[in-house]
């Protein structure tokens, strides 16, 4: 069996940390200059739009917002490109018995040495999960 693109095995622990709450784990994870845009632009996780920089920017973003919630994922599908990996699916945080689920895309990108340079996030804030598709098919019928 080939070895894991280092791009998704880096995706694969940030999810397995998060969801465990190792913090230390997930941080370390990280180039000491990477970037975390979750979701990516102005959101109320982010008022300026630029993400979390660095590894103190990541770990207070850890501590103000991911700490607060349990996080779960669920990824069917990943692809592999370069020094990127982006999945698609599904991220659940749960506070209490309130679950808010957000589809998305998570692109995560990797230097040689494998830490994540950078985590961007897309999904809609306003529209966390769009409840099937909201694009009609081009050019063809969809089955």
């Amino acid at each position: 069996m080939p070895e894991e693109h280092p791009a998704r095995r880096a995706g694969l622990l940030s999810q397995k940390y998060v969801a465990e709450g190792n913090r230390d784990a997930w941080l370390d994870l990280f180039d000491d200059e990477a970037v975390v845009q979750d979701p990516v632009g102005v959101s109320p996780l982010d008022s300026s739009g630029l993400g979390q920089v660095g590894k103190a920017g990541i770990a207070a973003f850890y501590d103000k917002f991911i700490s607060k919630v349990k996080v779960s994922f669920d990824y069917p599908r990943s692809y592999a490109c370069a020094d990127e990996c982006a999945f698609i699916g599904t991220v659940y945080n749960r506070v209490g018995d309130t679950e808010r689920p957000s589809e998305g895309v998570f692109i995560y990108k990797v230097n040689e040495q494998g830490k994540i340079l950078s985590l961007r996030a897309f999904w809609e804030w306003e529209r966390p999960q769009p409840g099937g598709d909201i694009h009609p098919p081009v050019g063809r019928e969809r089955a």
